[in-house]
């Protein structure tokens, strides 16, 4: 079907006031391995431990499990806080040095991680999805109602931050990045069909569009501010004003996750090829030049998931396999430099929800949550050496964490 084009909403900025509600919790606790002396800190997610100040986690790391959310000092990957939180819950970095944003059934919730208790700050909307941070500024997606929200992180604290916030046409499963002129690249689609996107200026009228994304999804920026959104047949890249095709090399070629980094003009991302697979587990990822407009594919050897790609401090793609190892790979070349093993062998399950391991990189140090053994281990990524590593009361299922100093 043809997407209908919509009318475009102006843009229209608000000062959020503090919610009212808090979010009441019931608390629970285990013995993580790696303390045995010491319990995670109980905690309704308002407020510190006893009602008092909580000590704050050094470069905390929040870790999601059935029915919660631990947050652990980055450094020594002890357990700080136990926070119960019903549903399935996402996470992902704020953009500061302090807060992550929970995805939760309600809205985006957000966490002071540093002081190890969810804020009664939410930007309520059903079906909460992506999270972007870029050039100074997070942005939100609603999924339910296909509005973006706009906020300078700096501003995230016990009151909502003024917001600028942007009605798609219709309600779809999209994502939207803020550039540094304050141009707005967003997805277009409705609830059946996602077909591209659109670039908004800073007055939110519209630049430029493109309808050739069949399934549009996901989003990385690449030196130079260029901006890859994925399709089922290759990518689209914005720069400078223009929105480029980059075809798959084989008629269906979905890539739909990407890593980017302002080290390199390459774009790391997934590749499936199997249209009418029921889970295709890839052994190929993608690699997109932002400056030549071609696309490589590199078999390593192994299958991966959504959380298994990330990028390293001087831009090494990086890849967590079902083998147990961190690939990392020079995204020029394509050539695997170095192979870090993580964990033991794994296969992804079914289920999209279900845990699975998962790869978080802040700065030098990378993150490895393992389900079946319930641990979560970090590594220098340079080196290769293990750095920590603690066992969790219950297996870990997402892990992201603060921007980081």
């Amino acid at each position: 079907m043809k997407y209908a084009k919509g009318r475009l909403h102006r843009a229209k900025a608000a000062v959020g006031v503090l919610l009212a509600a808090s979010v009441t919790l019931t608390a629970c606790g285990g013995d993580p391995s790696g303390s045995a002396a010491e319990k995670p800190a109980k905690s309704s997610g308002a407020s510190g431990p006893s009602g008092t100040s909580a000590k704050p986690v050094e470069d905390p790391v929040v870790v999601t499990y059935d029915g919660g959310l631990y947050v652990l000092d980055g450094r020594t990957l002890k357990v700080a806080e136990d926070i119960p939180l019903k549903g399935f819950n996402r996470v992902n970095p704020a953009g500061d040095d302090r807060h992550v944003m929970v995805s939760t059934t309600t809205g985006f919730q957000v966490m002071d991680a540093v002081g190890r208790r969810l804020t009664d700050v939410e930007f309520k909307g059903p079906e909460p999805g992506h999270v972007v941070h870029h050039a100074g500024r997070t942005v939100l997606f609603s999924d339910g109602t296909g509005e973006v929200t706009v906020f300078d992180p700096k501003d995230l604290g016990d009151t909502r931050p003024e917001t600028e916030t942007y009605d798609s046409a219709a309600p779809h499963h999209g994502v939207a990045v803020r550039l540094a002129n304050g141009e707005l690249v967003t997805t277009l689609g409705t609830e059946e069909e996602r077909v591209g996107i659109t670039v908004l200026d800073a007055g939110r009228e519209e630049i430029t569009r493109s309808e050739k994304c069949p399934g549009v999804h996901g989003e990385a920026t690449a030196e130079g501010e260029a901006v890859v959104i994925g399709c089922e047949d290759g990518v689209l890249v914005y720069k400078d004003g223009a929105i480029k095709k980059v075809d798959s090399p084989t008629a269906y070629g979905r890539i739909g996750n990407q890593a980017g980094s302002d080290e390199s003009p390459v774009v790391l991302g997934d590749y499936k090829k199997d249209q009418d697979a029921e889970l295709e587990r890839p052994e190929q990822i993608s690699l997109i030049d932002t400056g030549s407009g071609e696309m490589r594919l590199v078999d390593i050897g192994t299958s991966y998931t959504f959380r298994s790609l990330a990028r390293g401090p001087h831009g090494e793609a990086l890849v967590l396999g079902t083998d147990g190892k961190i690939h990392v790979i020079d995204p020029e070349t394509g050539r695997t430099t170095k192979r870090i093993s993580a964990l033991g062998a794994w296969q992804e399950p079914l289920d999209w929800q279900q845990p699975r391991p998962a790869l978080f990189v802040r700065d030098h140090t990378a993150y490895v949550s393992d389900p079946s053994s319930k641990e979560l281990v970090s590594f220098d990524i340079e080196s290769g050496e293990r750095l920590a590593s603690v066992r969790l009361p219950q297996p870990p299922n997402e892990v992201s964490g603060v921007k980081g100093h």
